[in-house]
């Protein structure tokens, strides 16, 4: 597995035709992620990458938001400070956040965990993705109810107590640094979205795929991660820490209690796992196949932008698999 330079440009390359992939449809392939308003899109194979892309104006430089797929940033952050002896996932938030972090009563908010903020079971209110203490109002006790919702967000707060320093310098020092991203949150006042350029996306989605352990460290261990890429509660089996999961017999979307039958992304590989962002930012990680592909952009359907999974995966799935199948 080879991994870039963390103080160089340097990357290494691999060619479709050494590939034996179908060099057919790559254009057809192009010209889709063109027409759905993509902006670039990397494939990495064994850490070197086969395709390197960028349209619409986009550069490899230039930065843009990962949206809600940096909350697997804030988990593997999370599983780093425990595995430093700064929390535990299994204690509740109010040890770190301290009481009325919430405006539950106190035994609800103390039902509430790390792992639930993790795992989207926190059973708080959903109405409002603003994370105010006056919108986080009881709506089901912690893990009886899967919902999608900005309150994960606590999570960078629990970190940044725990370690004793704001959020992002802590992130910095542990991980960004570590395996040679570029980028920055911005801390708005509802979303705290991180940005950066693609190839620190595909930094990170290299580190995804070889199980938390970049070069010779291992940055979060293996056992935490493999805890975020598998089921982690018994509602939406497609979801891990913060990771979209492919390949389960069921699946729940943000914004709806609906259960569909099925697997996420039903032409993508059932090992699958994903990091998933409003308006089709995307990681996909595929481990037989040692890729990581990468996808930034606006919204491929603007009309109908999607917070999570949209029709978008299926239909880049059959155009990705015309060319490396």
């Amino acid at each position: 597995m080879y991994f870039p330079s963390n103080t160089d440009t340097n990357w290494e390359t691999k060619s479709v035709s050494s590939l034996g992939w179908n060099q057919s449809q790559i254009q057809p392939l192009k010209d889709f992620l063109i027409d759905k308003h993509t902006k670039s899109f990397m494939i990495l194979v064994n850490g070197r990458i086969v395709m390197e892309e960028y349209f619409n104006g986009h550069t490899p430089n230039a930065t843009w938001q990962w949206n809600s797929a940096g909350k697997t940033l804030v988990a593997t952050m999370t599983g780093i400070a425990q595995q430093e002896n700064l929390l535990s996932i299994n204690n509740k938030v109010s040890d770190y956040l301290g009481n009325g972090w919430t405006s539950e009563p106190l035994a609800k908010e103390n039902l509430i965990t790390s792992r639930n903020l993790l795992t989207m079971t926190s059973g708080l209110n959903d109405n409002s993705e603003l994370v105010l203490t006056s919108n986080l109002t009881y709506l089901a006790d912690a893990g009886t109810r899967w919902s999608y919702h900005n309150v994960f967000q606590k999570l960078m707060d629990v970190v940044g107590a725990a370690s004793n320093q704001n959020f992002e310098a802590y992130f910095n020092a542990k991980l960004k640094n570590k395996i040679g991203m570029d980028g920055f949150w911005n801390n708005g006042l509802i979303y705290k979205i991180y940005h950066s350029n693609t190839r620190s996306m595909a930094r990170f989605g290299l580190l995804a795929l070889n199980k938390g352990k970049w070069k010779n460290e291992q940055i979060i261990n293996e056992t935490f991660f493999n805890e975020s890429i598998n089921t982690s509660q018994n509602i939406n089996p497609s979801y891990g820490y913060l990771w979209w999961l492919n390949g389960k017999n069921s699946y729940m979307v943000p914004g709806e209690q609906t259960v569909f039958n099925g697997s996420l992304v039903s032409s993508a590989p059932a090992e699958m796992y994903a990091a998933m962002g409003a308006e089709d930012q995307r990681i996909y990680v595929i481990p037989s196949k040692k890729m990581v592909i990468i996808r930034m952009g606006d919204a491929s359907d603007p009309l109908n932008p999607s917070f999570a999974v949209s029709g978008f995966d299926n239909a880049l799935w059959q155009k990705i698999n015309a060319v490396i199948n």
